[in-house]
């Protein structure tokens, strides 16, 4: 079974998520952004979801994390909850 660790920041609109993504690409710390800004409970946790397994995150958020590189931000992502930005620190 794949496993992952990520981050994400979670926001209401698609313009507050390619706002914050901006913040990050001129060096604004995720963990910061996330304790700021994510309606996530995680958010408190700097984003931080720990581990888990591919299958139980929505189908969007988990493409993101089991296929994109990892210690990147991809994003923003839509799902039912709002715009992620996500950002996968390992894969096994």
């Amino acid at each position: 079974m794949a496993r992952a660790h990520a981050l994400h920041i979670l926001v209401e609109t698609k313009d507050e998520a390619e706002t914050l993504k901006e913040q990050l690409a001129q060096g604004a710390k995720f963990a910061e952004l996330a304790r700021k800004h994510s309606l996530c409970p995680s958010g408190k946790k700097g984003g931080d979801l720990g581990e888990f397994n591919r299958g139980q995150m929505v189908s969007a958020f988990d493409k993101v994390v089991f296929g994109k590189p990892t210690l990147e931000v991809h994003g923003p992502v839509k799902t039912q909850f709002g715009w992620h930005l996500i950002k996968t620190l390992s894969r096994s």
